[in-house]
Parts: structure tokens; sequence; C-alpha cells
């Protein structure tokens, strides 16, 4: 059999990469795409979707713990089996559906990770095909660690599939993954112990707005060992145990019935042997330029997570990329160039961390003439009528034109109120501009006045 040739080959199958497959397709192109797993990417199938899934009976315990004897008499029960069907509804169809949309467009598929054999030829199912484009879309995965006893810890894809919660979890690594975990597991009844190298969680947010977090955290029974770093993972007869070590050389123990790794993600990249393709890469992906075309190899480009670009390691960056990429493939190449507006970032805790924008540590690098606001509100009236104790936010503006240079935000709503910020930050709204609009009352986007 002769090798097959395509136009464009994409690698990964999640919304950078289909994206581009799909827009290539329609644009007559021959197309194919690979992927190792199954079809639709991280997002859909085991990420920011099936979690929230499992956040939202979160939100009701939660919400029923703090009216209890202000209105609620009894805590609602929690079947996890039922929680779990629930879920598939949203995850059991994206893989054959995605398939289903690739075959429409006349997409060849390949059920395989590729590996480069030159600039522009790949091995992929045991052959070899020839391509004058290729997109890599790989996303990132959980990094692994290496410590003795490694192979004895389960991830956030194993957590999202359990058919059963133990009574105890370990949790090595305090970033958003690990935290809202530890909050879904810890609402529903499990022992939780969180492990960290930093003094505190979410090193990439607000020391303010997470100390907030923190204290809720404790509160609902999460148990923080910070500045100290897993060192091995033991079994006993019906426990783990977990060792690590404090930057003093202190040895502490830690015991559970599972053990997680979400000591945080890395670049998905390392079976495509991309030293043959002459693709520069380093630890946060694959290099590439502004058009998002790879800095040694111009026939291959990376959109998503994967690449080291200035985009954040979110869902709506990797749309706005594959647009990009889509964009300088399709317009006889590199017209287009990536710009990043305001990336929003929520950590969907209970309550919710959000940022976007400037800290302020950033604002003074930056030489900004800046002012913060800075409160904590939990008196305010959204928050009093639902009994919700951790409410604050601190806003960083510049102090001559007054417009938003960061918004940090941590409560119930942080996730939907931050959004609001971001529409100020896009469309040059002032403060004075915010504060003369009309909103909604009482709604928690009306409290945003207040907040600048």
């Amino acid at each position: 059999m002769g090798i097959e040739e395509f136009d464009v080959f994409v690698i990964g199958t999640g919304t950078a990469g289909k994206g581009v497959a799909k827009d290539c397709a329609k644009a007559g192109w021959k197309v194919a795409i690979a992927d190792n797993r199954e079809y639709g990417g991280t997002c859909p199938n085991r990420g920011c979707d099936p979690k929230k899934v499992l956040v939202g009976i979160t939100e009701i315990i939660e919400r029923s713990q703090n009216m209890l004897g202000l209105g609620i008499s009894k805590m609602p029960e929690v079947n996890w089996e039922d929680l779990q069907k629930f879920k598939y509804k949203f995850t059991g169809a994206i893989p054959a559906a995605t398939e289903k949309d690739l075959a429409a467009l006349g997409i060849k598929m390949y059920h395989q990770s590729p590996k480069f054999l030159d600039e522009n030829t790949l091995s992929v199912e045991g052959k070899t095909v020839k391509t004058k484009k290729i997109v890599i879309a790989t996303g990132n995965k959980p990094m692994p660690l290496k410590i003795p006893g490694a192979e004895l810890m389960l991830n956030s894809d194993d957590f999202l599939e359990l058919e059963k919660l133990p009574e105890s979890m370990i949790f090595i690594g305090a970033g958003y993954i690990g935290m809202e975990f530890a909050h879904i597991a810890a609402r529903l009844g499990v022992e939780v112990t969180v492990i960290d190298t930093e003094p505190r969680p979410l090193s990439n947010f607000d020391e303010d707005m997470v100390a907030h977090l923190t204290e809720a955290s404790e509160a609902i029974g999460i148990k923080f060992i910070f500045n100290a770093k897993a060192s091995k993972v033991e079994k006993l007869r019906k426990y783990l145990r977990v060792t690590a070590e404090t930057k003093n050389g202190e040895e502490i123990f830690a015991k559970a019935e599972l053990v997680f790794n979400t000591a945080g993600r890395v670049p998905s990249i390392d079976e495509l042997e991309l030293e043959k393709g002459n693709v520069a890469f380093s630890n946060k992906g694959i290099a590439v330029n502004e058009h998002l075309q790879n800095t040694t190899n111009p026939n291959v480009y990376a959109c998503g997570d994967v690449s080291n670009s200035e985009g954040l390691p979110l869902t709506p960056l990797s749309s706005q990329e594959s647009r990009v990429v889509s964009a300088n493939l399709l317009g006889k190449y590199n017209k287009t160039e990536a710009h990043y507006p305001p990336q929003p970032s929520v950590v969907f805790t209970l309550p919710n961390v959000a940022s976007v924008g400037l800290s302020e540590q950033q604002a003074k690098e930056r030489g900004f003439d800046y002012v913060v606001k800075h409160k904590s509100v939990p008196s305010w009236f959204n928050s009093k009528r639902i009994a919700n104790q951790h409410y604050a936010f601190k806003v960083i503006k510049d102090k001559e034109t007054e417009k938003v240079l960061g918004a940090h935000l941590v409560g119930p709503d942080a996730g939907e109120m931050i959004n609001m910020f971001v529409m100020a930050m896009c469309g040059g709204l002032s403060c004075h501009d915010l504060k003369a609009m009309i909103f909604a009352y009482p709604t928690w986007s009306n409290d945003i006045k207040g907040m600048t």
C-alpha cells in the first residue's frame, strides 16, 4: 500500500484540534486527525464539564448546610452512584458524536498518537503518511510525580470515574484541580488531606482572596499540609501512606484509602518524537510565534493548551487559538496574529475564586499609577440572604482613567461575576461608566458597582 498524503494532519481531537480539522475540511482540504484517547478532548470527556456536574450537587449541599435552621430542617442525602449516572449523560455520547461530525466532513480518523519521522512525515497505526501541514493540539496531561510508590496514585481522570467514594483521600497538589476535587469530596463526606510544596493553595491567584478560601476549606474539614514535598507513597494493609518532607527536613506522614496526584499538568507531547520533525518545544509546550507557527518547523502549528503561547490553558482560549491557526492555514499562511484579550480564570470551589487582569504586583512592575479597593463583604445582601460567610473582592484600577486593571473575587457566584469585569476591560469602560449603568437588583452582578 502506498503512502497516503494529506493537506493537513491534526493531532488531537479536543476543542482546538477538531476546530481546525473542520475548518480545513469545509474548505475542501484533505484532512486527517488522530487521538490516542477517546475523541472530543479533555474538557467534555474528563475535565471542565463532568467536574462542573459534580460541583452542582455540592452547591446544593453547601446552600442547605448554610441555611440549616433558617428554613432548611433536614440535609439532603446524596447518592454517588446516581450522580455518576447523571454525569455520564453529559460525557457518554461525546466520543461517538465527535467522530460522527468529523466523518460527515470526510476527515480520515486515526486512533493512535502519531510519531514524527521527518518534518512532513508521520507514522501512525503502522502506516506512513505525508502531509503538507501539521497541527499539534494534544493538550495537557497530569504531570507525573517521580517518587517511590507513584504507581499507587490516581489522577483526576480516576476521580471522575470513581464507582464509590472512600472514607478518606489525599490530594498531592493544591492547584485548581486539587482544590476543586478536594471540595467535592469533603462536601460529600470524605476525610480530605491536601499536601502542597507552597505555603498556601492556588499560588497563581490573589493571596488575600485565597486566604478566604483556605478558611472556608478548613471549615468543611479539609486538612492542609503546606511547605511539604511528597517523597514516597507506601501501601499499608488498608491505607496508603504518604511521606512528605518539609523545607527544614522534617518528615510528615498522612494516610488515606486513596491518593491523587494533582500536582499540575504538562504538555502532552512525549509520544510525538518531535525532535525527528525539527519541532522546537520546551516544558511549557510547542514553541510558537505570533501566528502560532512553530519556530523551527514552518509546516507545524500548535494551538490550545499544548502551545507555548500567551493564552492560558483554558477551553475558551483553545477555541480562539484554533480560529487563528485555521485563518493562517486557509488564508495562505500567516496573515493572522494571535491576540489575547483579558483572560478570566475561575476555581470552582465553594466559594469560587476568580481573577482577571493584573495583580497588585504586576500593576506595580508595569509602572501603573493605580489604586486598590479591597473589602470583605459577607454582610452585603446577596451573601447575607444565603447565610454565606465568605465574600470579598480586590479591584485594581488606573488612578487617572479609572479603568479596571485587574479584578480578584471570592464568593458564591464569583465565576459569573468575573465576566462583568471582563466585559468592562474589553470595552474600555471606566469604573465611573460601570457605576452609571443600571443593573437588575438584587443580583450578584449589581454588586460590582460597589466594588469599583
